[in-house]
C-alpha cells in the first residue's frame, strides 16, 4: 500500500504549495500503546506513531528503520507488529534501551538473575550522587555497575539478553518523583536534574534519601513493562551508533522509516541524560548529539539524513519525518524539510498534523500545554521514486 493509495488522506488545506492533511490519526492519550513502550526518554514521540505508519505502509516481513531511534519506538514497534527492526543513533545509551524490548523474555528469568549478584562489593566512588540516593542503595547501584562491567561490557555485540534487560531497567530507575524510583524524590525520570539542583530539592523539602529496594523496583517495572507481554520471537534486527547520515544497511533494503531528529537546539539530550551515561560507563562529552542552531545548519543536517535514506530505501518506500513544533509555532521545521527534500528523487506526499490535547512532562516545567512545547505532530511524507 501506499500513501496515495488511501482514500483517508485527503489535504485539508496547501499552504505555500505544501498539501496538509489535518486529523486525530491516533490517540494523544498516555498509556494507551504496549506496555514494553513504557521506558522514559526526553523528547520521544509516542507508540501510535510509528504504528500507524507501519500499518498503513509495510507488510509483515518489511524492514523498517529509524536513523535517530533515541529510546526504540520505531524498532520495538516493528517488532511488535513482525516486521525486521532496524535503528541508529549518535548515543549508545540508545541500544541500551532498545536491544533488551526486541528478545523474548519472562519475570522468572529476570528474578533468577538478579539472586546473582554480589551487593556486597559497592562502594561509593562518587560522594555528590549522595544528594539522589541513600548511601546503601548508592553501594548496591555501584556492586550492580560492577555486575553489568563485567557481563555485558559497553560494546559487546553478544550480550545476555537477561543481563542486558537488568541494565536497561536500571537505567529507566535510577531517579525519579515517586517510590519507584532508586533515587529519593527528584524530577520526572526523562530528565535528570544536576547535583546541584538536587541538593535544592532536598532543601526545599527538608528531605534526605531513603533506602530502596532495587531488586524489588527492577522486578517491579520489568512486571509492568511484560504486562502485556512482549515480543513474541526473536526478529531480525540491526541496531547501531553512529551518525544519521553514515547507516550500515545494504542499499535499497528498507520499506520504511519512520523518525525524528533533533529540534534545533531545544533539548540538552547529554545533559539531560548524564545520570544515565554515568551509570552505563558512557562519557558524554564523547556523544557527538548535533545541536544546530540555526535553520540554515539544520536544514543541511536535514539534507543528508534525506540523502542517505534515498539509498536505504526500497523503489516506492516511503519516510515519515516527525518533526513536532518548536519557537512558539514561529518556526515550522516542516518547511525546512520540504525544502531539503526538493531536488532528491523523492515524491513529497504533503504533511501530516495530528491533532491532540494532552498533558505533558513539560508542565511540570511552566510550559502550558497547547501554548508552548511541542502540541501537534507535523510529519512530513515522502515517497521514494
Amino acid at each position: 500500500m501506499t500513501f496515495s493509495d488511501s482514500s483517508q488522506f485527503k489535504a485539508t488545506e496547501t499552504i505555500d504549495g505544501i498539501p496538509y492533511f489535518i486529523n486525530s490519526y491516533w490517540t494523544a492519550k498516555q498509556r494507551q500503546s504496549h506496555s514494553i513502550h513504557e521506558i522514559s526518554y526526553r523528547a520521544c514521540f509516542k507508540a501510535q506513531l510509528p504504528e500507524f505508519f507501519i500499518q498503513k505502509l509495510t507488510q509483515p516481513g518489511d524492514a523498517v528503520l529509524d536513523p535517530f531511534m533515541g529510546r526504540g519506538t520505531t524498532p520495538v514497534q516493528a517488532a511488535l507488529m513482525g516486521r525486521r527492526a532496524y535503528g541508529n543513533d549518535i548515543n549508545p545509551l540508545s541500544i541500551l534501551l532498545t536491544r533488551p524490548r526486541l528478545t523474548p523474555i519472562t519475570l522468572q528469568q529476570i528474578s533468577d538473575t538478579l539472586q546473582t549478584i554480589d551487593w556486597s562489593r559497592g562502594k561509593i566512588e562518587r560522594e555528590d550522587l549522595l544528594a539522589f540516593y541513600h548511601p546503601t542503595t548508592l553501594k548496591k547501584l555501584e556492586a550492580l555497575r560492577l555486575w553489568l562491567a563485567e557481563r555485558a561490557p559497553l560494546h559487546a555485540t553478544n550480550v545476555d539478553p537477561i543481563v542486558d534487560w537488568i541494565r536497561m531497567v536500571s537505567i529507566n530507575r535510577l531517579s525519579g518523583h515517586s517510590p519507584g524510583f532508586f533515587s529519593g524524590r527528584s524530577m520526572p525520570p526523562n530528565q535528570a536534574v544536576s547535583v546541584k539542583a538536587q541538593l535544592k530539592i532536598n532543601q526545599k523539602l527538608d528531605v534526605t534519601p531513603p533506602e530502596r529496594d532495587i531488586t524489588a523496583l527492577i522486578l517491579k517495572k520489568s512486571k509492568s513493562l511484560l504486562r502485556d507481554n512482549c515480543v513474541p520471537h526473536r526478529v531480525l534486527h540491526k541496531l547501531q551508533t553512529g551518525a544519521a547520515w553514515e547507516i550500515d544497511v545494504p542499499d535499497a533494503s528498507i520499506n520504511l522509516v519512520v523518525t525524528s531528529p533533533p529540534f534545533l537546539d531545544i533539548v540538552q539530550y547529554a545533559t539531560d541524560n548524564w545520570l544515565r551515561c554515568w551509570f552505563s560507563g558512557i562519557d558524554p562529552k564523547t556523544v557527538a548529539i548535533d545541536i544546530h542552531r540555526t535553520e540554515k545548519a539544520w536544514t543541511a543536517m536535514v539534507h543528508r539524513v534525506l540523502k542517505e535514506q534515498i539509498r536505504l530505501l526500497s523503489p516506492g518506500g516511503h519516510v515519515a519525518f516527525e518533526v513536532g513544533e518548536v519557537r512558539k509555532s514561529k518556526v515550522l521545521l516542516e518547511r525546512l524539510v520540504w525544502q531539503a527534500a526538493e531536488d532528491m528523487p523523492f515524491n513529497r506526499l504533503g504533511v501530516m498534523v495530528n491533532e491532540q490535547q494532552f498533558t505533558k512532562t513539560a508542565n511540570c516545567w511552566g510550559i502550558t500545554n497547547g501554548l508552548k512545547g511541542t502540541n501537534t505532530n507535523r510529519i512530513v511524507l515522502l515517497q521514494k521514486r
